[in-house]
């Protein structure tokens, strides 16, 4: 799979990548199937997961190819969710892709690898990451499990009030305080102990659910000096993938709502000839293409670590957060009351955008990050020459 070249513009690979994601969801994700599946459980068609994975093969781009993967990188995998977005895609995206894979991928157990990463990457299983955080930052202090040795394995205790796609997913990982601190552990979705309680969530395109351990056999992953480093890359990819997919919602909605405007007559003229509605809609479009830009920078800066990934991530997700929310609000104003009502998919779109903001840290949790980068470790600057004022 190609790389995103140095001059930030899309290879033809890409562009060929996008557009056959782009003509597969356009036949498999369209409004009616969307509606349907979000009311019905599993809340997705593991057909055509399945068909994602191994036909197209794009759940696992940046996986290493003795893995089942692509061996490409973190761009090519930001094209694919961002046209998800833009399709608003049921299916466990979240769960799978943004989170559970990365986090199998930064393991050093290349036994847990090879066993775990093939049946994900090709669509045949999918998974749940459930694992604790603060503005988009894994925590420890906020672990409600415990690990207890059981033999020559472990088995785990407790709860996790919010886990998204654990109600439908094959394996869970799941982060456990044992003896020793913090460790990840992968759960077989189906064992004995494990409950899962569906939640009643605003966007029903991503399902979420309680999960109860109670003596549930579990297998190591990552030890107490392992797991905090790859539940942190899980979460910095998990940030730059949920913020593609914000820009393709975004976009999705821009190109609704110019051809609305263009349509909707009133007094005689396109409501989009109204100085009003042109600024809002140019104000949409600054909007998604300043999202796009830090998104795209931030996958960039994660894959070939030529930029501080901490501080791109953040900003991605406080600029895309925000842009996706504005964009949806003013979505609905753009198409009046028709944009009120449940039979138009604005709402859809609404609510996930409401839903992906508060994801991996809230836009003011990722502002006050970027102050403490900038800021808090900012290094004073020499005494400048004087300069004539007169």
């Amino acid at each position: 799979m190609a790389e995103f070249s140095d001059a930030f513009v899309f290879t033809p690979e890409q562009q060929d990548l996008r557009r056959a994601v782009r003509q597969f969801c356009a036949e498999f994700s369209d409004e009616a199937t969307v509606r349907r599946l979000m009311e019905s459980p599993p809340g997705h068609d593991p057909k055509t997961w399945s068909r994602l994975g191994a036909e197209l093969g794009v759940l696992g781009l940046a996986v290493p190819a003795r893995y089942g993967g692509a061996d490409g990188g973190l761009v090519d995998q930001a094209v694919v969710v961002e046209e998800f977005g833009a399709a608003l895609l049921c299916g466990p995206v979240f769960g799978t892709v943004v989170l559970a894979i990365p986090a199998l991928v930064a393991l050093s157990d290349a036994e847990a690898k090879a066993d775990l990463l093939p049946a994900l990457v090709e669509g045949a299983r999918i998974a749940a990451l459930a694992a604790p955080e603060r503005g988009g930052r894994f925590d420890p202090a906020a672990v409600t499990v415990t690990a207890a040795p059981a033999g020559e394995g472990w088995t785990l205790t407790g709860q996790v009030a919010q886990v998204v796609d654990a109600a439908a997913a094959d394996l869970l990982l799941v982060a456990a305080t044992g003896p020793d601190g913090v460790a990840l552990f992968a759960v077989e979705g189906t064992a004995e102990g494990v409950l899962r309680e569906p939640l009643s969530t605003l966007d029903l395109t991503r399902p979420q659910a309680a999960l109860r351990l109670q003596n549930v056999p579990a297998r190591l992953l990552a030890g107490v000096g392992e797991a905090e480093r790859v539940l942190g890359h899980a979460f910095d990819v998990g940030a730059v993938l949920l913020a593609a997919e914000q820009v393709g919602g975004a976009q999705h909605l821009l190109d609704l709502s110019v051809e609305y405007a263009k349509g909707r007559m009133q007094f005689g003229r396109p409501i989009g000839s109204f100085q009003a509605v042109k600024h809002r809609l140019a104000d949409m479009l600054v909007a998604v293409e300043h999202a796009r830009s830090t998104a795209y920078h931030a996958a960039w800066a994660l894959q070939d670590g030529t930029d501080d990934p901490t501080l791109a991530t953040s900003i991605a997700q406080a600029t895309c957060s925000q842009a996706y929310y504005r964009i949806a609000a003013d979505t609905v104003q753009v198409h009046g009351g028709i944009g009120f009502t449940w039979e138009h998919q604005a709402h859809l779109y609404y609510k996930r955008a409401v839903t992906d903001a508060a994801l991996l840290g809230s836009a003011e949790a990722h502002r006050d990050r970027i102050a403490e980068l900038v800021l808090d470790t900012a290094v004073a600057r020499p005494e400048l020459p004087p300069v004539a004022a007169g």
